[in-house]
């Protein structure tokens, strides 16, 4: 049987996608202390991160953002003309907590903490970007998060992003992020870092 590589060209992702990008992005963020943080018991945590990630992608990012997914990984960014958007809105956050259970109030509270936090200025935000740690050195995350920067460049633009995985700091910073700063999340919730890229020429390579 020949096998049939997995592709990691970006293409756009639509609601048709919602099962394949949640189960990568569940694969992906199984071990983020945040999402560890939110969702602690271990024997539950794949199927609670597909619930979490299909809920987040079919109520609020394919209608406010621009979603990409190769084989092995999916990115959600919001646009600038999104921006108030960036956060979960009232509803989807009703739905994010009654997955969560007795963790929700935690959640509330991040949810609140980031909207606070959050930069006013125009800017591409990278809300998720998230690669099947199966397919990992395969550039699959590298490639959709080139698609998005190149758009940020093309409009000149700042990207910003959030992590709470302090490994995933240097990928980041390979492409020009720097770490603008960081909060301990409400709660004794782990460490987040904010961070910041500066537009550059489009006509010139994302890394």
């Amino acid at each position: 049987m020949t096998l049939v590589p997995i592709t990691n060209t970006p293409k756009r992702a639509t609601l048709d996608d919602a099962q394949p990008v949640s189960r990568i992005l569940a694969h992906a963020f199984d071990d983020d202390p945040m999402m560890r943080w939110f969702l602690p018991d271990a024997a539950s945590r794949g199927a609670g991160l597909r619930r979490y990630f299909t809920t987040l992608f079919t109520r609020q990012y394919a209608h406010h953002g621009v979603c990409e997914r190769t084989g092995a990984a999916a990115a959600f960014w919001v646009p600038p003309e999104s921006q108030d958007k960036a956060v979960p809105d009232a509803e989807t956050v009703r739905e994010l907590e009654d997955i969560l259970g007795d963790r929700a109030s935690l959640f509330r509270d991040a949810v609140g903490a980031a909207a606070e936090h959050a930069p006013k200025e125009p800017q591409w935000y990278l809300a998720v970007l998230g690669a099947d740690p199966a397919a990992q050195g395969q550039g699959h995350g590298a490639a959709l998060l080139r698609s998005g920067l190149a758009k940020a460049d093309a409009a000149g633009l700042p990207a910003c992003l959030e992590s709470s995985k302090a490994s995933n700091l240097p990928f980041y910073e390979h492409f020009g992020f720097t770490v603008r700063g960081e909060m301990d999340l409400p709660g004794g919730g782990p460490t987040v870092w904010a961070m910041r890229r500066e537009p550059r020429p489009a006509t010139g390579p994302a890394s």
